[in-house]
């Protein structure tokens, strides 16, 4: 068993912040976490935290690319790693690799490349989210119309399949029948709802189905009127569903993001990333389905203007859901990894620095920059 011991420094252990601690690795899981420098002699490793923070790993479920690659132009177990180990360096030891609406043969091989790379322990992959293609035209955003197809039989087939990790799937709620919900759940697919044109009542419905997420709040989805509540009006109403943020400044405005926080218990956000091939590379632009897409002042952009994911990390989101919505560190941290644990079904696995859990944590310096990252005990970054 491996002790390492976090000193000079703020550790939050089990959601509480203690100033010092020992944590104890054993075959990539927690053993035990004791407050206090009284047996840091006894430690393997000891890692100087320098009046900084040691945090629960991030988890985002919502991680289009990475490292330069997408995952609609590399559904495969390489192209997985490569996103996972890019996200790696900004704090996220867990997350679901997200296809953007692509054609069947595509979604196929998503599906089968995760099961795969979690099969051969690619650090970090944990599942795949499948955004689309069931999507409302209207609402598409920067989603290829010609992907957008209907939820029949087949689809449902391939999602329901067995599958070795998570499989969260984003669909607009007007297109999800009660039965194809019941399948789905039944056979373990996340739903959340999103790119909807839906009014309030058919968002309220499906989640009486049994749909427990709500993908980039705010974005891509009927807006909320005094007179008609839309989608986000009912995802603000709900108090148990998990709605997702993209705290970057440009997909929601902190005044708006402030709002959604103070209306609706705020142990059911979650923050994503939407995160691009761009994210951990020095490209200035990339491809999606053929369209040019500009990445410039932290937003990635088609010709149109229409906003097409996110150049932003999880360590970047939650300093700013720190800066921009007024949030404390322990807030922040929360809903990035605790809270998407629990979205997901993983909170007995994941989410928290306590006995028990996965191994994951990530270092933070003052300025809540990542400074090191550990997957199950090992040193990612």
């Amino acid at each position: 068993m491996m002790k390492i011991a976090f000193v000079n420094g703020n550790v939050y252990l089990d959601r509480a912040w203690a100033r010092d601690a020992v944590v104890s690795v054993e075959q990539g899981r927690i053993v035990s976490a004791q407050r206090g420098p009284e047996a840091d002699h006894e430690a393997d490793e000891v890692v100087d935290l320098d009046g900084g923070w040691l945090v629960p790993g991030f988890i985002d479920v919502q991680v289009n690319g990475g490292g330069g690659v997408l995952l609609n132009d590399a559904p495969t177990r390489e192209g997985i790693a490569t996103i996972a180990a890019a996200h790696a360096r900004f704090g996220t030891t867990a997350l679901l690799p997200t296809l953007i609406s692509a054609t069947p043969d595509v979604i196929a091989r998503g599906l089968d490349a995760t099961d795969e790379a979690i099969a051969a322990g690619v650090p970090g992959c944990i599942g795949i989210h499948v955004e689309g293609p069931v999507l409302n035209v209207k609402r598409r955003g920067i989603h290829s119309e010609g992907n957008l197809r209907k939820l029949d039989d087949e689809m449902v087939d391939l999602l329901t399949r067995p599958r070795a990790g998570k499989v969260l799937f984003t669909i607009a709620p007007e297109y999800l029948h009660a039965d194809q919900a019941r399948a789905l759940i039944e056979a373990g697919v996340v739903l959340a709802m999103g790119h909807s044109d839906a009014d309030y009542e058919t968002a309220r419905a499906a989640f009486d189905m049994g749909v427990t997420g709500v993908t980039h709040l705010f974005n891509a989805m009927s807006a909320l009127h005094h007179r008609n509540p839309g989608m986000v009006g009912a995802a603000l109403e709900n108090r148990s569903a998990w709605c997702g943020l993209i705290a970057d400044g440009y997909h929601v405005h902190p005044a708006a993001m402030r709002v959604a926080l103070a209306s609706r218990p705020l142990d059911r956000f979650v923050l994503v990333t939407d995160a691009m091939s761009c994210v951990g590379s020095d490209l200035t632009s990339f491809e999606l389905d053929g369209r040019e897409i500009t990445v410039a002042e932290g937003r990635c952009v088609g010709a149109d203007g229409t906003l097409a994911g996110a150049s932003l990390d999880m360590a970047a989101a939650v300093r700013n859901a720190v800066d921009m919505a007024g949030l404390s560190v322990g807030q922040a941290v929360d809903m990035a990894s605790v809270q998407p644990a629990e979205f997901l079904g993983l909170a007995s696995e994941r989410g928290v620095i306590a006995a028990g859990r996965t191994a994951d944590f990530v270092q933070l310096d003052r300025a809540m920059a990542p400074q090191a990252t550990w997957i199950a005990g090992e040193r990612a970054f």
